[in-house]
């Protein structure tokens, strides 16, 4: 549609062009032509100096020798029956007659092209303010991309690793399908359904999937497509969306990240009638208003359900609330072989080993992972994916791309080995820990080392034993620097954060200490409500806040002497790996278990 309006423009420009060079070309053509007196025209014919001559009932045109130069002419004809005699005797070389034109051809010969550049420019100006006033009245309309169903070959088959969500929105495709079954008893079309969950676990997919199964039109549109600067744009455009849907319908709107324009309303930021809150007025009107919408269903997605407005969430408005939770092993396993049909694997690699490395991935992740391994044997020139390429993708994912260029000294090199064996072996030697994969010495990312621990199996529960012994490995590379060098670097950053968070936790929220005891005593995390909760106080005394502190501090300082005690007493076994280190520079868990167990 734009290429031809673009065509268009420059159609209308040409002729525009031509219209004024037309115009430009007879009135340089009227201004050449030198207006003589009729007895010198005849002077000069007597002469032999008149070349050619057009004779009119209203004017004598041609060329005649003026200063030895060839000039038009025009004069005024007058009545002499001897003219032509006259031309012949000189020896005119080309004489003829011109017919004579009727008073409106006149007319149109005279004014026609001014008329025409006025017609042009009216054509190409005012038309361009027309088609510019349509889009502005445009501009209240929905931007949703309606998908055809013959076109949307996306269904359930597509979508793998949320079984339950599938369950839950196949009862939606049913209805759509067979919308008798449910009225006659009595049973009402869902009005929304909200799709929930952490990013790239598949919602997006999940809906379309939806529309795919019920064959229905698909209106996807997102959230911030809705909010302009121009108060009451995303309300016309909420209107215009349903008005679109319901004249396909059945159909499904599907709108992304709903926290966009679903957020609670009059949070402290602007009066209650500023853009957002009217777009979410009237989507709430559409949802559960005074019309009956037969036919029409609101899939909406968001990573943040807890800070949409409650008259949102309440039955009939989004009478379905769906978790897209992160995958399981088995969910992971799915969503790979779904994934993998698109590469040429090899046959000796196993997905459910891969599935079993990558836990806490999202659908999206595992997606890339699959992506990233083909590049990486395609920069090979493998014939296919390798489990060594699935392989690096996941270490690339998880701690970034290697950063062998990096230029690292002899001394920082032996540091960087004893704080990843200090890691590793605390994390071999103490219980209730994940099993060691992989330490490495070359830069991934923003690290300069790592070591990579791989649950055997998803766990949904951890123990207070094993959030300790987490705090001791992570603690576990700054206590390796202190005992082989006596003295510590900047390189624990990262992990001293990390154990810092670990023992809020435990005291804040878990009830995992004995002198705060079971409470939780965790900060609000909801939205703040400016003039309400900028000034809100904890609700807990300066003493408990003391006693917080003082128990985060010891929890942290025993999780740290009690991986300097074990790395003092296994200070051979330390040597060892940090050799191995240095001469390979990367250790998997299989050569760690001999180091250890020699």
């Amino acid at each position: 549609m734009r290429k031809t309006n673009g065509i268009k423009q420059i159609f209308l420009w040409l002729i525009g062009f031509l219209l004024i060079a037309g115009i430009y070309n007879s009135l340089t053509m009227m201004e050449s032509e030198k207006e003589v007196p009729y007895s010198y025209f005849k002077s000069k014919l007597k002469n032999k100096e008149v070349k050619k001559v057009y004779i009119s009932n209203d004017v004598i045109r041609g060329e005649l020798v003026d200063n030895n130069k060839t000039v038009k002419f025009k004069t005024l004809p007058l009545n002499d029956p001897d003219l032509v005699k006259d031309m012949e005797a000189s020896g005119v070389e080309n004489f003829s007659g011109v017919a004579d034109r009727s008073w409106i051809t006149t007319v149109i010969f005279n004014i026609g092209w001014i008329l025409l550049f006025v017609l042009a420019w009216w054509f190409i100006f005012f038309r361009q303010a027309n088609v510019t006033g349509k889009q502005a009245m445009n501009f209240a309309k929905s931007k949703a991309r309606q998908i055809d169903p013959k076109k949307n070959k996306i269904t359930f088959k597509d979508v793998a690793g949320c079984d339950e969500a599938k369950e839950e929105l196949a009862d939606i495709v049913d209805y759509l399908k067979n919308p008798d079954k449910y009225k006659t008893l009595g049973g009402t079309l869902p009005k929304g359904v909200l799709l929930y969950g952490a990013p790239g676990t598949g919602k997006t997919l999940l809906a379309k999937a939806v529309a795919g199964e019920a064959g229905v039109s698909f209106f996807s549109a997102s959230g911030s497509e809705f909010v302009e600067m121009f108060v009451g744009v995303g309300a016309a455009r909420v209107r215009d969306l349903f008005e679109r849907a319901k004249k396909n319908a059945p159909a499904i709107i599907f709108v992304d990240e709903l926290d966009a324009v679903g957020r609670h309303r009059f949070a402290g930021i602007g009066g209650g009638h500023d853009e957002r809150e009217q777009t979410l007025n009237q989507l709430l009107i559409e949802l559960d208003g005074f019309e009956v919408k037969e036919g029409i269903i609101l899939i909406a997605a968001t990573n943040r359900p807890d800070v949409l407005d409650p008259a949102l969430l309440r039955p009939g408005r989004f009478d379905r609330r769906i978790n897209v939770p992160i995958p399981d092993i088995k969910g992971r396993t799915e969503i790979l072989k779904v994934h993998a049909k698109k590469i040429k694997l090899s046959e000796s690699v196993d997905l459910s080993v891969i599935a079993q490395r990558t836990p806490g991935f999202s659908g999206a992740d595992l997606a890339n992972i699959i992506n990233e391994a083909a590049i990486i044997a395609a920069k090979k020139n493998k014939e296919s994916v390798e489990f060594e390429e699935l392989e690096e993708a996941i270490e690339k994912t998880i701690a970034g791309p290697q950063r062998r260029s990096r230029i690292i000294s002899e001394k920082e090199k032996k540091i960087i080995a004893y704080h990843e064996a200090g890691h590793a072996l605390v994390a071999k030697l103490l219980k209730d820990t994940d099993p060691v994969h992989k330490i490495s010495i070359i830069p991934r990312g923003p690290a300069l080392g790592y070591t990579l621990q791989l649950p055997q199996e998803d766990k949904y529960l951890t123990s207070k034993s094993e959030i300790l012994s987490k705090l001791s490995i992570l603690l576990a590379g700054r206590a390796s620097e202190e005992v082989v060098f006596g003295e510590i670097t900047t390189g624990a950053g990262d992990d001293l954060s990390k154990a810092t968070a670990y023992a809020q936790k435990m005291v804040m929220e878990f009830g995992m200490s004995e002198k705060i005891g079971p409470l939780s005593l965790k900060k609000d995390e909801n939205e703040v409500f400016l003039g309400r909760d900028i000034v809100k106080q904890h609700s807990y005394s300066n003493e408990t806040a003391k006693n917080i502190d003082d128990e985060i501090k010891r929890i942290v300082n025993d999780a740290y002497y009690k991986a300097k005690s074990i790395l003092m007493e296994n200070k051979l076994i330390l040597d060892k790996i940090v050799e191995k280190l240095m001469e390979k520079e990367t250790i998997n868990g299989e050569e760690l278990d001999l180091i250890v167990n020699s």
